[in-house]
């Protein structure tokens, strides 16, 4: 209950603070690298990364991709003329480079981009990874993700994140309540993730974090999380120090329309002044800098047995 109280006020402190009406927090205008999830897991590409051409078509390395979806692939040339060739249980694909069409099971597909060589890479328009492998593909203009396959989300109750004992984080329970469930009880131990386990639930049914990340708003840092929950409170572990309790900023709240948000909270907030329920007048709160927290604690109702916290990743 201690928990829910403080986070209630200090949503309402940071409301007041910031101000009302329709502000938006401005994210930065340089594009994000595109990223492949397969099964909502991130591929790792060790060299030639996915892009957006200039008329918008998303390209992804195709042998990466076919290779992961079990498929093999051959290359041949004769004289100047390059062929990709792609072939799977029940799929069957022959391209040639520089061609904007491909032989997909038999018939001829025309797909207005060309199939080009980059970084000795080939890569291919996101529809024939579609058509060519028969997966469900979905590009995601939010986070410019591509999505190929199932859209089951791993889960923080996965046995691959252990459950660690909670004396190993008692050097940040200076914050007394900061271990406790929504019900006051203390949590069995902690669980650990990290920015490349996203997007990720908490628990078997709370909220998905798809991403977090750090943004700017006339000078002022914020974190943006992209979840399909609003407002997902969060703390701010520090070593030997109070925790750092963040609630977003409710009227900078973006609804991406997908079924996912946006949420904003800020690095300064006079809510520091709030230590363990009691108000401390003469704490200078305007010292916190994101990098000072070793991990990001998320506050989910929805955890009962233990906490999720992430490692840092704007130390």
């Amino acid at each position: 209950m201690k928990k829910l109280l403080l986070t209630v006020l200090a949503s309402i402190l940071i409301v007041s603070m910031i101000g009302s009406g329709n502000e938006v927090v401005a994210a930065t205008s340089t594009p994000k690298q595109v990223e492949v999830l397969l099964n909502t897991v991130k591929m790792k590409f060790p060299d030639a990364k996915p892009f957006q051409d200039g008329q918008g078509s998303v390209m992804v390395p195709i042998r990466f991709v076919s290779e992961a979806l079990g498929a093999k692939v051959t290359y041949s040339k004769v004289g100047k003329v390059s062929k990709v060739g792609i072939v799977s249980k029940d799929h069957k694909v022959d391209m040639t480079i520089g061609q904007t069409t491909a032989l997909v099971n038999g018939q001829k597909k025309d797909y207005g981009t060309q199939i080009i060589l980059k970084q000795n890479r080939t890569f291919v328009p996101l529809r024939l990874v579609s058509e060519g492998l028969g997966e469900k593909v979905e590009w995601d203009k939010i986070g410019r993700w591509v999505w190929i396959g199932n859209k089951d989300f791993r889960s923080t109750d996965d046995k691959q994140f252990k459950t660690q004992p909670l004396k190993n984080f008692s050097s940040y329970a200076k914050s007394t309540y900061i271990f406790n469930n929504i019900r006051d009880e203390k949590f069995k131990g902690v669980r650990v993730i990290r920015q490349s386990d996203l997007p990720i639930r908490l628990g078997e049914d709370g909220p998905v974090i798809y991403s977090m990340e750090l943004t700017q708003r006339r000078g002022e840092n914020y974190i943006a999380v992209r979840s399909t929950q609003r407002g997902t409170p969060i703390e701010f572990l520090v070593k030997s120090d109070f925790a750092k309790g963040r609630s977003h900023v409710d009227n900078a709240f973006e609804n991406n329309g997908d079924k996912t948000g946006m949420s904003y909270y800020p690095e300064v907030t006079a809510t520091d002044k709030f230590q363990n329920g009691k108000y401390i007048e003469n704490y200078d709160y305007t010292k916190f800098r994101f990098n000072q927290a070793d991990y990001i604690l998320f506050s989910a109702s929805e955890l009962k047995d233990y906490a999720v916290v992430m490692a840092n990743p704007f130390k």
